[in-house]
C-alpha cells in the first residue's frame, strides 16, 4: 500500500524516491548539508527487497557508479576511499516505518531536552524528548526523535538497566509515533540486524520488518 509520508520523506531525505530493481546511486545537496544533530552525513542509502538507492554528494556521483558494485554493502563499504575519509566504515541497519502504532498505553510525558532528569544521550534531540519516571521523579527510559526532514521522524529509544522488562521501551516507542504520525510525519526506526532486543521493541510497537534497510558511514574511532 502506497505510503505518502514515507515517499515524501525518501525523497527529501535521499533525492530520489524510488528506484527500479537493482543498485542505485543518486545526487542529493543533503548529503553536504547539516542533519538533524548538526552533523553532515555524506551516505545514506535505503533498500527494499528488490532495489537499494544510495545517495552520496552530488558531486560524487559519476565516480560512485564506477565503483565495484556487488552489492549496496560492498559499494558503501567503498565510499569512504571515494570521500577521503579512510577512517569511516560502512554499516547496515534495519528499517522500518509505521502508520499503525500498536495501540499500547502511554509510558512518558514529554519534557524539555534541558530538564536535569534527562539522560546526557538523549539532550542532543531537543527541544523535547518522551521520559518515562519512577515514583521519584527519576529516569527509567525515554525516546529521542531524530527530525531528518518535514516527513520523517527517526524514533530512538533507551532503557536504564534497572527498569528493564517493564515493557517501557515498546511502550514509549509507540506512543512518540503516534505523535510523529499526528504532526503528519512518517515515524521510522532502525537498529543493526543482530540487535534482537531493539527488533522486539520494534516489533511490540507496530514496527514491522518488511526487509528494508538502511546504509551509512561511522567513523571508526567512535567520534
Amino acid at each position: 500500500m502506497f505510503d505518502r509520508r514515507l515517499f515524501l520523506h525518501l525523497v527529501t531525505w535521499l533525492g530520489q524516491w524510488p528506484a527500479g530493481p537493482g543498485l542505485h546511486v543518486v545526487g542529493s545537496r543533503q548529503r553536504t548539508r547539516p542533519g538533524w544533530d548538526g552533523q553532515v552525513r555524506p551516505v545514506v542509502g535505503v533498500g527494499t527487497p528488490t532495489s537499494t538507492l544510495v545517495s552520496v554528494p552530488v558531486r560524487l556521483v559519476s565516480a560512485a557508479r564506477l565503483l565495484p558494485a556487488g552489492s549496496p554493502a560492498k559499494l558503501v563499504g567503498a565510499l569512504p576511499k571515494l570521500l577521503e575519509r579512510p577512517d569511516w566504515q560502512g554499516f547496515r541497519a534495519v528499517f522500518r516505518s509505521t502508520r499503525a502504532p500498536a495501540p499500547l498505553p502511554d509510558a512518558g510525558e514529554w519534557v524539555r531536552a534541558d530538564d536535569p532528569v534527562v539522560p546526557g544521550w538523549l539532550r542532543p534531540f531537543g527541544p523535547e524528548v518522551l521520559l518515562a519516571r519512577d515514583d521519584e521523579g527519576g529516569y527509567l527510559a525515554g525516546v529521542g526523535v531524530k527530525r531528518h526532514d518535514r516527513y520523517g521522524r527517526e524514533l530512538a529509544v533507551g532503557t536504564d538497566p534497572a527498569a528493564e522488562g517493564r515493557g517501557l521501551a515498546r511502550r514509549l516507542v509507540a506512543q512518540a509515533a503516534r505523535r510523529v504520525l499526528d504532526e503528519g510525519a512518517v515515524p521510522t526506526y532502525l537498529h543493526a540486524p543482530d540487535n534482537v532486543a531493539s527488533a522486539r521493541v520494534a516489533e511490540a510497537a507496530g514496527f514491522a520488518d518488511r526487509g528494508w534497510s538502511m546504509y551509512g558511514l561511522f567513523k571508526a574511532d567512535g567520534e
